[in-house]
């Protein structure tokens, strides 16, 4: 080999050091000194050892007004490529914070666009570590114009392709708007922000005084916005949760998650499962507790923890297939269902569908929460939601009421009449119009007004329909419940439920698309 060719291989390295280092040693301090990771750091926590592949670190920006054409911007502000998590192929971009504070300008915008498409093109999960200030202002239009090419591919690629966003600083502006469209968002508490307009902007406009935390903060995002569905105190502990939840999902919607195989207790007997749901009505418990019954070896991953906490979603295992899982959370409103419920539920059983992940519903629910703000706030349109993302989804269906199950929040649960593919109920299930006291209220007003003890009438006719209507066995004689089972009993018919609609296939009317009451 020539001189000249070890002396091109030097520029080469030469070039890509210059690139690795970013901002320059000062600008990474400065990073670490935030309590925060380097791009290229992130992605080592993120990914498989040794697998991470490069692509495009030399492109540069095109900008020549306010000084740009002086200004150097080492990987363009954002790292792009590809590599592995548990072995699998994944397409990831990091920006980075030590180039113009990650600022997205033209050609950052490209990069991604470009890994977005190759993710796309090839079948597998895309993810983007987001730490920007934002739109790169000395380019102009041509950095919206970016942000829109990448809209674009989240909203083309929604369904196809995993998306996942994980927040690791600032996020501002039109940029929120690329997390929002993406199946999972991460964020780390104390840490990320997500807002549209910011602190300043928000004092300026409407004298309204708060902090960047509590505008757009981890634990407002997760737990009262909803944008967020997983926080953790750390960037390697979110990093590990974005490595777990990707054990759950397939790498495209051609796909079926990953079958483990599982040689732990078979699970067709779970006596505890008993003490775990009180029969009577009243009482609360937690239905966590009773899902990591359910699952193999208890693991059980929420999705949403702290949004809408009256329904629980998540991920979880039942002989080595993933499942979606839905219950009701009696702990919190009785497990009524409410606006924000209402869109947590729908969002999730449209990811369970999205990528060929059977539902289980446990069903325990009074019905559709009651109140002024509710009804003005929109609830008939957010719960309807509920029925159509159900009513829509084609994979495996599977409810189980546990116990109470009362008028349109039983339908709108996976009932069978919008395309249950199996409803079991236990003996102590309640399904009717409303519940016992209620209904013998109207049926039994004259009855109970017009005796001698009304208090004792009124217990004797809310007896009376209990015996008669509120049981699972007037719905199972109309075949809306397939079977009564044993509680202890439940995973082994799921187990058996899943094998046998494993070869589910069912087709929607040709359309474009449905028009969901948004």
């Amino acid at each position: 080999m020539s001189d000249q060719m070890y002396e091109k291989i030097d520029e080469l390295y030469e070039r890509k050091r210059k690139v690795e280092l970013g901002g320059g040693d000062e600008r990474i301090a400065a990073q670490h000194n935030r309590g925060k990771l380097t791009a290229r750091e992130r992605l080592d926590i993120l990914l498989d050892p040794d697998s991470f592949v490069e692509l495009q670190p030399f492109v540069k920006h095109r900008a020549a007004h306010f000084g740009m054409d002086k200004l150097e911007a080492p990987g363009e502000g954002v790292v792009t490529g590809y590599g592995k998590i548990n072995g699998r192929l994944v397409y990831v971009f990091a920006q980075d914070f030590t180039v113009f504070g990650g600022a997205l300008g033209e050609m950052h915008a490209k990069k991604i666009a470009n890994i977005m498409d190759l993710a796309a093109k090839n079948g597998a999960p895309v993810i983007g570590l987001n730490d920007s200030g934002g739109a790169r202002i000395q380019e102009g239009v041509v950095s919206l114009d970016g942000y829109g090419h990448i809209f674009y591919r989240n909203s083309i690629y929604s369904g196809v392709i995993p998306q996942i966003s994980v927040i690791l600083g600032p996020c501002a502006g039109g940029a929120v708007y690329s997390p929002a469209i993406t199946d999972f968002v991460f964020m780390v508490e104390k840490t990320s922000q997500m807002f549209i307009t910011g602190p300043k902007v928000i004092e300026t406009v409407t004298g309204e005084k708060i902090s960047s935390e509590d505008l757009g903060g981890a634990a407002v995002h997760s737990s009262i916005s909803g944008n967020a569905h997983f926080t953790a105190a750390t960037e390697e502990e979110v990093l590990a949760q974005v490595r777990r939840l990707l054990s759950f999902l397939p790498q495209n919607y051609r796909e079926e998650p990953a079958r483990l195989h599982y040689d732990g207790d078979p699970g067709d007997w779970i006596e505890a499962i008993i003490d775990a749901v009180p029969v009577a009505g009243t009482k609360v418990y937690d239905v966590k507790k009773v899902l990591e019954l359910i699952v193999d070896h208890g693991d059980f991953l929420e999705i949403h923890p702290n949004f809408a906490r009256n329904i629980v979603v998540g991920f979880g295992r039942i002989d080595g297939q993933v499942v979606g899982l839905v219950a009701n959370q009696p702990k919190v409103m009785a497990g009524g269902l409410d606006i924000d419920s209402s869109d947590k539920l729908a969002r999730f059983i449209r990811t369970c569908d999205c990528y060929n992940i059977p539902l289980i519903t446990f069903v325990d629910v009074t019905g559709f929460f009651p109140g002024i703000n509710q009804e003005h706030g929109g609830i008939i349109r957010h719960g309807a939601k509920i029925l159509y993302a159900y009513s829509e989804a084609t994979v495996p269906k599977i409810s189980v009421i546990t116990r109470k199950a009362y008028g349109g929040a039983y339908v709108a649960l996976n009932s069978k009449a919008i395309g249950a593919d199996v409803v079991y109920a236990w003996p102590n299930a309640e399904i009717a119009v409303m519940g016992p006291e209620g209904a013998a209220n109207i049926i039994f007003a004259k009855e109970i007004e017009q005796s001698d003890d009304p208090a004792a009438t009124r217990q004797a006719k809310i007896a009376e329909y209990r015996e008669k209507f509120a049981n699972p066995y007037v719905a199972a004689e109309h075949g809306m419940v397939d079977d009564v089972i044993d509680p202890r009993e439940t995973r082994k018919h799921l187990k058996r439920s899943l094998e046998m609609l494993r070869g589910k296939r069912e087709k929607r009317p040709d359309k474009k698309h449905g028009n969901i009451p948004l």
